[in-house]
C-alpha cells in the first residue's frame, strides 16, 4: 500500500479550494427577500432583519415602507415583492380578493392602538373625540382613508360619532403616520391621530391625549405575495415574526402581541 505525503503547500491548497467551494455554494444560493412594510412597522422590522440574518447569514432583507394602500398599488402593478405586512386587514382582504397573495400563509402577528396625540409643548386639554369641535382646535392632522390604515379607522370612528362632516374644514391629510407625527412634532397642527406604536417611538416629541374607540380592533395581518421568487425564505421570515423573538422585538417598539385578541 502507498502512503501519500502532502507537503505544506499542498495542504493550503486544499483547505484554499475548500474555503472557495464552500463561499461559492453559500452566495449561490443567497437570496434578496423583499418585504413591503406598513411605514408603522419601518423600525421594528429593521431590528427583525437582523434576527433573521442570525440564521440566515447569506440572505438580504430589502425593505420597501410606505403606506399600505401604496403598497398594494404597487404589488397590483407587477412590483418585484416576496411579503406583503399590512397595517389593516381590509388591505390585505383586497389584495387576497385580487389574487395578489397566497392566502394560506395569511396570518395576523401584531397588533395597534389608534391614539389622538398633541405636542409636548402643547397645553390642551382633551378628553374625548366630541371635544375636537370645539373652537380652540383648529388643526387636526389625519391619513388619508384612501391609502392610510390609521387613517381610515379615523374617518369610521368620527363617522360614527358624527363628527366626521363637522370637522371637514380642520382636517390636515397626511402621506402616512409618520407624517402626521411630524405635523404635530412640530407644532403645525393641534392634534393628530397615528398609531399607538408611532406615539411612543416620538414620546419626546408628542404625547397621547387618549386611546380612540374604535369599531374594530387594529390587527397587522401578513403574507407571502403569491409570485414570489422566495416563498421559502420568506415564510420562515413570518415563522420569526411570530416567534418569541421577533414578538418581544415587535412589543419593544410599543405593538401588542397579537394572541391578546384570541389570534
Amino acid at each position: 500500500m502507498k502512503h501519500y505525503k502532502y507537503s505544506e503547500f499542498s495542504v493550503y491548497k486544499i483547505l484554499f479550494l475548500s474555503l472557495a467551494y464552500f463561499t461559492f455554494c453559500q452566495f449561490a444560493s443567497a437570496k434578496d427577500i423583499v418585504v413591503s412594510a406598513a411605514i408603522s412597522l419601518s423600525d421594528a422590522f429593521k431590528d427583525i432583519a437582523k434576527l433573521y440574518k442570525v440564521s440566515h447569514p447569506q440572505d438580504k432583507i430589502l425593505y420597501n415602507f410606505a403606506a399600505s394602500g401604496s403598497l398594494l398599488q404597487q404589488i397590483s402593478e407587477g412590483a418585484p415583492v416576496d411579503l406583503f405586512a399590512s397595517a389593516d386587514e381590509n388591505t390585505m382582504n383586497i389584495a387576497q380578493q385580487k389574487g395578489f397573495i397566497i392566502p394560506y400563509t395569511r396570518c395576523n402577528f401584531i397588533n395597534n392602538y389608534l391614539v389622538l396625540i398633541t405636542s409636548r409643548t402643547n397645553h390642551l386639554v382633551i378628553h374625548q373625540l366630541s371635544d375636537l369641535n370645539q373652537p380652540t382646535i383648529h388643526k387636526i392632522a389625519l391619513g388619508k382613508a384612501i391609502t392610510v390604515p390609521a387613517g381610515s379607522y379615523t374617518q369610521k370612528t368620527l363617522e360614527k360619532a358624527r363628527l366626521w362632516q363637522k370637522l371637514q374644514n380642520k382636517f390636515i391629510p397626511a402621506q402616512n403616520v409618520r407624517q402626521v407625527l411630524s405635523y404635530v412634532a412640530r407644532n403645525e397642527v393641534d392634534v393628530g391621530f397615528v398609531y399607538e406604536s408611532d406615539a411612543k417611538l416620538f414620546s419626546d416629541k408628542v404625547k397621547i391625549l387618549f386611546r380612540v374607540p374604535l369599531l374594530e380592533p387594529v390587527q397587522y395581518p401578513v403574507a407571502l405575495v403569491k409570485n414570489s421568487p422566495n416563498q421559502k425564505q420568506a415564510q420562515e421570515f413570518i415563522q420569526l415574526l411570530l416567534s418569541k423573538e421577533g414578538q418581544a422585538v415587535l412589543q419593544r417598539y410599543g405593538f401588542s402581541n397579537y394572541r391578546l385578541n384570541g389570534n
